[in-house]
């Protein structure tokens, strides 16, 4: 079984980053966090990696049925999560769509399925299943990490001072996965990385493996622990965001 992890860009101009972990005992490992191109360089990665049990979780719009405005999904999502700064921005076709008025999420969607894959994000513990589901790393990080508020990874033009720590912080939290239910191997390398000398281009790649590999994790935290722990912020129909969920919002809390 595997745990695919995509930061993927909304436009084929940009990177995405691509993250692979491997269900190894009660647990996973991640085997390989790259840096990916156009769709056909996503899919052949895909392809690589996917076997017959595989979830494929994606930071991006998966389903976007609004020409305008925003979709239930990130308002829902806001409620709970715009207290941490974790609410979600608008997402409409104009907004996310090409000049064709395409949706690239949509399309990789609509490619997985041709290839045995489902789109449904509600997942059973345990069941071994070919799924690919939307998520957001902010609001999982929030619930996985106890975060008072979002760490401020992102923020680039920010006193170099505070983005270093956030980055060191961020860094901390991952390698504390070691021990979590399900806990997360692997990632020496990856965290070994010193970012205090990266700027552009290098930092942003950096970010894109690292929201990768984040984006197999919720995959793998989705399917060792189904509804109990995770929740689903508007509809299939309608467009959604599957997370880990507040402690406080777990199935008999």
């Amino acid at each position: 079984m595997n745990f695919i992890g995509l930061d993927l860009a909304w436009s084929v101009r940009n990177p995405s980053g691509g993250a692979v972990v491997a269900l190894e005992g009660g647990g996973g490992r991640l085997s390989e966090a790259a840096l990916l191109g156009d769709d056909a360089e996503v899919l052949a990665f895909l392809d690589r990696h996917a076997g017959p049990g595989c979830i494929v979780a994606i930071d991006a719009p998966l389903r976007v049925p609004n020409e305008t405005g925003r979709r239930p999904a990130e308002a829902d999502l806001g409620a709970v999560f715009g207290r941490f700064q974790a609410g979600a921005h608008p997402t409409n076709r104009r907004r996310v769509g090409d000049a064709s008025g395409s949706v690239r999420g949509e399309r990789l969607v609509a490619a997985l399925e041709e290839r045995g894959f489902v789109h449904d994000p509600r997942l059973v513990a345990g069941e071994q299943a070919r799924r690919v589901v939307e998520v957001y790393p902010h609001p999982a990080m929030v619930s996985l990490f106890g975060l008072a508020r979002t760490l401020k990874y992102k923020n680039k033009g920010q006193d170099k001072v505070i983005l270093h720590g956030a980055w060191a912080e961020l860094h901390a939290h991952l390698k504390a996965l070691e021990t979590a239910e399900p806990p997360l191997h692997g990632l020496d390398t990856l965290l070994g990385t010193d970012i205090t000398p990266l700027r552009g281009r290098s930092l942003k790649n950096h970010e894109d493996r690292i929201d990768a590999v984040f984006c197999a994790y919720i995959a793998l935290y989705a399917w060792h622990w189904g509804p109990a722990r995770t929740e689903i912020f508007g509809t299939l129909e309608g467009g959604y965001i599957l997370s880990p969920t507040l402690p406080e919002r777990w199935a008999g809390a």
